[in-house]
């Protein structure tokens, strides 16, 4: 279901009709709510084919800027902007779902709009240029997760146009290799013989993970117990192998009469959910 969400494309205009305030971006939302019968269900909530961004606001030196959707049945979602003379960032995410919506929210206990705020994680930008973040970035409050990927913003957009500068997210940013000065192995003499390259090291391999005890308790009884050892495989232009350190990760989740949901948070950006 990652794909159902559909990108959205806000282009805020001031008073001469110049643009403000430019974002597109994808998120969806990961919600646990209780149901009639005391349990609790995790629900999915998409983006809709019909956005609107009603409230979005300019902003200026003494007021925040405010970009601002609402989709679906009852559901909506903001941010502000605040600035300083040379930089910007996101302040408070509002989001708000409605469980009057009986297709997301089925036999839901609680009805009606419930709100959530919380802190953005966005760093500084400097003024006069546009936040990319392609990669998947996660916010989790009051049981929901708020995902995030394939991000463009720029707030307090000078002069009507989006600027063609720059700030990407860390995550987006590749690892620099490291040089590797030449050696005899590998450089030819200038009669043009070459030397006998030196042998090889191969390459050390990647360790198996340390096994880590996970469990969940719902009330004073444990609920979901996993033991396990966990390596990453990211296909990449080089694959990369991460290994999930127990020492450092921890679990959450909930259990259900039915479903049962396990997350694991290594503390270094990285978010596993069985």
């Amino acid at each position: 279901g990652f794909f159902q969400s559909y990108a959205v494309e806000v282009d805020v205009k001031d008073a001469s009709n110049a643009t403000c305030l430019y974002a597109e971006w994808m998120m969806r939302f990961l919600i646990k709510y209780e149901t009639n019968s005391s349990d609790y269900k995790n629900t999915t909530l998409h983006l809709s084919s019909s956005v609107t961004h009603n409230g979005s606001v300019c902003g200026n030196d003494t007021q925040a800027a405010l970009l601002a959707v609402q989709f679906g049945e009852g559901h909506s979602w903001s941010i502000n902007f605040t600035k300083t003379n040379e930089t910007y960032q996101g302040d408070f995410i509002t989001f708000t779902y409605n469980t009057n919506d009986t297709a997301v929210f089925p036999d839901a206990k609680r009805k009606g709009p419930i709100t959530i705020v919380v802190k953005d994680i966005m760093h500084p930008v400097q003024l006069n240029n546009v936040f990319v973040c392609h990669n998947t970035d996660f916010v989790e409050a009051e049981n929901v997760t708020q995902i995030f990927w394939n991000v463009t913003v720029q707030a307090f957009v000078q002069n009507g146009t989006i600027s063609k500068k720059e700030s990407r997210c860390r995550a987006d940013t590749p690892t620099s290799a490291p040089t590797v000065p030449p050696t005899v192995a590998n450089v030819t003499t200038a009669s043009t013989t070459t030397l006998s390259p030196a042998p090889t090291t191969a390459p050390k391999p990647v360790e198996n993970p340390d096994t880590g005890n996970y469990s969940l308790k719902s009330g004073n009884k444990t609920c979901f117990l996993a033991t396990v050892g966990l390596q990453l495989n990211v296909s990449r232009d080089k694959p990369l192998l991460i290994n999930i350190n127990p020492k450092t990760t921890s679990a959450d989740g909930t259990c259900g009469n039915t479903t049962a949901t396990l997350k694991l948070n290594d503390g270094n950006s990285t978010l596993i959910s069985f």
